[in-house]
């Protein structure tokens, strides 16, 4: 069972890397109720997770979800201790503390930059997290940690991009930098000023030079009649 499990991962993280350049060390944001699991289980997280995903692994937290665990007092005690023991990320709540699910979701934003793995167990933030491409979440069942399945999210941005039909913003500065700096972008310009340039005579503008011809050349005629007509009177 144990094999099959780590199979199960590595086939996971081999997704992760291929479609969301995910690299070693992979960083893990924990939250409260992850590490209460793991307490609870006797897992030992610093030494079984990177096994588990198959490379070396930074496990981190925020000051918010240190502070949640802080405020739930004796009842989480012990968790409080297991997440003072990692690194401590930088979130956007200095001054006014926010749950620990909306630090985390706020950590994962504009496309998860930093390539977070999430640890939960809150299935409220797990629901989320699942909206949202590109986001590995982990979790406990009974004494055993679980990478969850690609969501349905990352699977359809990753069937997207192998269509063409989404270019990641990072990419595609790259390529405008490329047409840049081998002059395409002036070249397509220039082509599209000639085409501009170029025109073809109004074929109204010629019927109206024929309808005035014809009108010069029956003006003759007329004044011959005319004259015709005079010379018989008289």
């Amino acid at each position: 069972m144990g094999v099959t499990r780590q199979k199960h991962a590595k086939k996971i993280m081999r997704f992760y890397k291929h479609n969301f350049q995910f690299r070693e060390p992979f960083q893990v944001l924990l939250d409260g109720t992850f590490c209460q699991a793991a307490l609870r289980n006797k897992i030992q997280i610093r030494e079984q997770l990177p096994g588990y995903l198959d490379g070396a692994a930074q496990l981190c937290t925020t000051r918010c979800v240190i502070k949640e665990l802080e405020s739930l007092g004796k009842a989480l005690y012990g968790a409080k201790l297991i997440a003072q023991r990692f690194e401590v990320r930088n979130c956007s709540h200095h001054k006014n503390p926010v749950s620990g699910s909306t630090c985390l979701l706020s950590m994962i934003e504009d496309g998860n930059p930093h390539h977070f793995f999430i640890a939960t167990q809150d299935q409220d933030l797990s629901n989320k997290v699942k909206r949202k491409p590109g986001i590995p979440l982990l979790f406990i069942i009974q004494n055993t940690m679980v990478l969850d399945k690609p969501s349905p999210k990352s699977l359809a941005f990753v069937q997207k991009l192998q269509t063409n039909q989404l270019v990641p913003e990072y990419q595609k500065q790259s390529i405008v930098e490329l047409k840049e700096k081998e002059g395409l972008v002036k070249q397509e310009g220039e082509k599209r000023r000639k085409r501009k340039r170029a025109g073809s005579p109004n074929p109204l503008s010629c019927l109206k030079k024929k309808k005035k011809k014809t009108q010069e050349g029956q003006e003759p005629s007329a004044e011959k009649k005319k004259r015709r007509k005079r010379k018989r009177n008289r």
